[in-house]
């Protein structure tokens, strides 16, 4: 095809594609309303890592006589750059419900502000849970040769650093922002953490390629999970019809569960001191302190195949 066969194409290939866009209003999403900015949410995920371990990931060497400054210039910026996200957020929603009057933007700008500080109001806690985290990776994997190792370049971790902060802004109700996040750290780490699941505290997961954790489950502290753990829904058949319904299993303290493993359904508790073996499937509750195991299956080695 040359240039002018094209060139006699276009008309009705701009056609065809316009049709979709007025058949289906999915296309253009309410493109007369600003959306939350993807770019602009990875560059406040890495902000809020550079404020959290300045050390390890700020591009300036941070001294202690110094660390007031630095932490007020950077609190500042987050919150500069995140209340207009959250307010796009907020507008775009009440715009898609159909609430467009001036009175409900005004709302959503002042709601935005208000979240905005409460989530600056949470970074000392969040900070410290992931010092506690750190310390369960180094006390739980003994290839880990230091905590600087761990902060450094382990995915488990980066996972549930964004898990953590996105995890506020869903209990805020913020839409579209705490997905954004979460799935960016999916598609750096291959680790799946829904912001609405509630993770305690002191949590490791080991290698972590595969891992889904889903919204309505509940971990509790102390727990270890390995690659390709699933703790997912039974069913998702229903659809629309179960959301904010609880379908995903319940992990109580001081458990361990083993690669491959899969926990599902809403009802399903994982007692507290349980470790459950490798490719484990289990859709229904396990007593405190048990051990769940698949048996072997049987080996059949064959050798010398240079006779056959």
């Amino acid at each position: 095809m040359n240039d002018f066969t094209f060139q006699n194409e276009l008309p009705e290939l701009v056609k065809s594609i316009t049709d979709n866009y007025r058949e289906e209003s999915i296309f253009l999403a309410n493109s007369c309303c600003p959306k939350p900015n993807r770019s602009e949410i990875i560059g406040i995920i890495r902000e809020i890592r550079e404020l959290m371990f300045p050390g390890y990931f700020a591009a300036e060497q941070i001294r202690e006589e110094v660390a007031d400054y630095y932490v007020g210039q950077r609190l500042n910026n987050l919150y500069e750059k995140l209340t207009p996200q959250i307010t796009r957020a907020l507008i775009h929603e009440a715009r898609a419900k159909g609430e467009v009057c001036f009175k409900k933007e005004a709302d959503c700008k002042e709601r935005a502000t208000q979240i905005s500080l409460d989530f600056m109001k949470h970074m000392p806690q969040i900070q410290k849970l992931l010092v506690m985290d750190v310390q369960a990776a180094y006390d739980g994997d003994p290839a880990a040769q230091s905590k600087e190792q761990i902060i450094f370049s382990y995915p488990g971790l980066y996972a549930i650093f964004v898990y953590r902060f996105a995890h506020i802004l869903y209990q805020a109700k913020v839409p579209y922002i705490p997905r954004i996040m979460t799935e960016y750290a999916h598609s750096r780490t291959g680790i799946d953490i829904n912001a609405g699941a509630v993770i305690g505290k002191y949590f490791f997961i080991d290698h972590g390629t595969g891992v889904v954790i889903g919204e309505t489950a509940i971990i509790g502290d102390n727990v270890k999970i390995y690659q390709g753990v699933t703790i997912g829904a039974l069913s998702t058949r229903g659809g629309q019809a179960l959301a904010n319904v609880k379908r995903h299993p319940t992990i109580e303290d001081n458990v361990t569960i083993y690669s491959g493993a899969s926990i599902l359904g809403g009802e399903t508790v994982i007692g507290e001191g349980s470790v459950i073996g490798g490719n484990a499937f289990i859709t229904k509750s396990v007593p405190k302190r048990s051990r769940v195991s698949i048996k072997n299956p049987e080996l059949n080695i064959r050798e010398d195949l240079r006779n056959e």
